[in-house]
């Protein structure tokens, strides 16, 4: 009988951390502040582009210092972007896998021609392109930043 009653109050107890952990992942990646790869709220993105992606780090950089006066860090969820108002959010989507993350722009770049967008390293490993250096993405603007430009 003790048996019994220990097995169904662990079932039950699993049952509900489970279903905390559900709700709890779903409510993050519902947020679009700090999200990762995965889910971003159902808003109309102000703008759009499609373009080739690649990815910089501290060493490529020559340095931490950003555009934004804010440090780049390899695994940061930033991005350069040549136009697009330093702090806007940006959802960045790898076209050849549907991988997708939201990134805050903090530099300016990439300046190479045909490129639209330059990611960290972190990111470029999260949408999947780290090896190949180099993707098709889309990428949509979700709010305009509104930081001042540093340099």
């Amino acid at each position: 009988m003790i048996k019994c009653i220990s097995i169904t109050a662990l079932c039950i107890g699993l049952c509900g951390c489970a279903a905390h952990m559900l709700t709890s992942s779903n409510a993050a990646s519902a947020d679009t502040s700090d999200a990762f790869v995965g889910t971003v709220e159902t808003t109309t993105p102000i703008a759009a582009q499609h373009g080739i992606a690649s990815w910089y780090n501290i060493k490529t950089n020559y340095g931490t210092q950003t555009a934004s006066g804010r440090p780049l860090h390899n695994d940061a969820l930033t991005a350069a972007h040549k136009e697009w108002p330093m702090g806007s959010k940006v959802k960045v989507t790898n076209l050849r896998n549907g991988y997708s993350e939201v990134l805050t722009i903090t530099d300016r770049g990439p300046y190479i021609k045909g490129r639209v967008i330059d990611v960290t390293a972190g990111s470029a490993r999260r949408l999947g392109f780290y090896e190949n250096g180099l993707t098709r993405t889309k990428i949509e603007l979700l709010s305009r930043g509104n930081w001042k430009y540093q340099h």
